[in-house]
Parts: structure tokens; sequence; C-alpha cells
């Protein structure tokens, strides 16, 4: 996880990283008119964004992904204090696709462009994509929730849905069009970050991995499980599966160094 602070000496990281604030930001704002929850979330065709951003520029697309975001709160008359989660949960959304493309295990080490030719890495992005989308909706529900504003069920089904439909489709385009012309300009953020600056891999990055799948993959659906048995809003057996899973994947993140 150390590249996400240490890519903040290089220039160009940085410029990537405003670069994907600005795009996400302007595609999210004009759709702030058309709420699926009034003052939390809305039509997003621009959940394109992170998830590609991320693959393309790594820590500068969730960086980008997380400030961008909350431009578009800010810009678009939605923000408040929930926008803290939004923060952290649209950063994951790019974060886990990045790591996990790597991580898991699934390609081998002269496969790890994400480029998605071949089928392997085709089903690897949407996998991806679900479940990048699942995390940023299981950390935001569950920090709306514990702050008493809307009940988890409602934003635990509605943000992972909508993220993941917008990431699957229009982002697995984008990647497809985008990718190689970001390698051909240098852009690929392993091509940009100094060698001493990207991370290692090896065994404890493997089982950052899979804490963080499994964080996301187990907590989520027993959280959704709970909340829709028990209704309304800080039950504490929904906050406290909910918050394991959200803990757990940051601590899964942390651990793919």
């Amino acid at each position: 996880m150390k590249e996400v602070f240490t890519m903040w000496k290089s220039t160009k990281m940085i410029v990537l990283t405003a670069v994907t604030a600005a795009i996400y930001a302007a595609v999210l704002i004009p759709f702030k008119a058309i709420p699926l929850v009034p003052g939390f979330t809305e039509v997003r065709p621009g959940n394109m964004i992170p998830v590609a951003f991320g693959l393309f520029f790594g820590p500068a697309g969730a960086w980008g992904a997380a400030i961008g975001n909350t431009l578009g709160d800010i810009f678009g008359s939605t923000f408040g204090v929930g926008s803290l989660f939004g923060l952290v949960g649209n950063f994951l959304f790019a974060y886990v696709p990045y790591k996990l493309w790597e991580n898991l295990g699934v390609l081998k080490a002269d496969e790890q462009a994400p480029d998605c030719r071949g089928i392997k890495k085709i089903i690897l992005y949407m996998f991806l994509a679900i479940l990048a989308s699942a995390a940023c909706g299981l950390f935001i529900a569950w920090g709306v929730d514990l702050l008493g504003f809307v009940p988890f069920s409602v934003l635990g089904t509605i943000i992972p849905i909508n993220n993941a439909i917008a990431a699957c489709v229009l982002g697995f385009i984008l990647t497809i069009l985008l990718f190689p012309r970001i390698k051909k300009w240098d852009l690929y953020w392993r091509d940009v970050m100094p060698e001493g600056d990207l991370p290692k891999g090896g065994p404890l990055a493997r089982v950052g991995a899979y804490v963080m799948l499994a964080s996301i993959v187990i907590c989520l659906p027993v959280a959704l499980f709970l909340a829709y048995s028990i209704g309304g809003v800080q039950a504490p057996a929904v906050m406290g599966v909910a918050g394991i899973g959200s803990i757990g994947c940051l601590i899964g993140g942390a651990l793919q160094n």
C-alpha cells in the first residue's frame, strides 16, 4: 500500500490524480438531478471511471476517484458528513481492482497489463468491477447507517448495483479503448512510478488480497440479510458485520505492500 503515499513524490502521478478527479466530477455532477436516494446517491454513468482509471493509473486513479466524488458532492449540492464515507468508498472503488488484479494470483507476471485481451482477463475485469462496486457500497452504506441517516439495506443494495452496471458495461468499453493509448503515452502507473516505489507483491500481499476478498464477499451479503430481516437504522448486528467487512477491506489493502 506504500505506493498510495509515495506516489505524491511524482509530478506525473499528481497530474493523473487531478485529471481523474476532474473527469469523474464532471461526469457525476450533471446527473445529481436524477437522484435514487436524495442527498446520497443518484444515477451515475460516471461510475465507469473508477475501475478503469484505477487499473490505468493505480493509486492516482484511487485518489482521483475519492477527490472527484467529493468535488461532485460539493458542486452538486449533496456535500455533508456522509461525504467522508463517500470519499473512502470511492477510493476503494478504484483501489480494489488494481490491487487484486495483481495480487489474487490469477494472472502470471507477464500478463499483468489490464488490456482485457483474452477470456481470462475479461472474466477477471468483470469480477473485480463487481467486487469493487460491492466494496464501495459496503463502506458507504455502513457509514451512512452508522450516522443514522439511511438504513444499510437501502444503500447497501442500490450502490453496488448502480456502480456495477456502469463499471461492467461502460467501464469495460473504456478500458478496452483507452488502455493501448495509455500504455503508448507512458501513462500506465507502473511505467510512471520509480521502481523503488512500486509494490513488490509476495506472500503477504496475497494474504491481504484474500482478506480483502473475504471481507467483501462474506460481510456484504450477511449484513444485507440482517438489515432486511431487522429493519431500521443503526441495528447493532448490521453495524457489527458491516463494520468488520469495511475495516477488513482496509486491513487487506494495507497488507498488500
